[in-house]
């Protein structure tokens, strides 16, 4: 704590070990490669790094590949999944968070391989059994993807 800044919020990182044991993604679905930082009830910033090896690339467009725009939304829900696991306790719990609503998702820019996709998202309300949040995506600090969603927690 400092008198001039009041109580600071604790910010932690993740690996893909912490990743692994918060979210039950695998891969091929599983869109989260690091934390970059999370605060509980607060934010949280993730990374996925685009890969040319993606499997989406092969029909998404051959000769143009561009990430769906349906995946990055995933991607800023499962760094949502695990802002909600995180703040609400729900780690080895068996309770998972599942969509509910997507809305107001707006896709600015492609996505192409070789690039690390920023995710930014954070609750915009809270309760014990739905959240909603604000996602936010982007490449090097270009928008990519805008979006607003809403979970539901419950049991596995």
């Amino acid at each position: 704590m400092t008198e001039e800044n009041g109580p600071t919020a604790e910010t932690k990182s993740m690996d893909i070990t912490g990743i692994l044991a918060a979210l039950p993604h695998r891969y091929p679905m599983l869109l989260v490669d690091r934390v970059v930082s999370l605060v509980a009830d607060g934010e949280i910033h993730a990374v996925k790094a685009v890969s040319m090896n993606e499997g989406f690339f092969q029909g998404h467009f051959p000769g143009r590949p561009i990430m769906p725009g349906v995946l990055q939304i995933e991607a800023l829900a499962q760094a949502a999944g695990i802002l909600a696991i995180e703040t609400l306790g729900l780690a080895g719990t068996g309770k998972l968070v599942y969509f509910m609503a997507i809305e107001e998702a707006k896709f600015r820019s492609p996505v192409e391989p070789g690039v690390l996709l920023d995710l930014h998202a954070g609750f915009i309300q809270k309760r014990a059994r739905v959240c909603k949040f604000w996602g936010k995506a982007s490449v090097e600090g270009k928008v990519t993807c805008e979006v607003q969603f809403t979970a539901m927690i419950a049991d596995s």
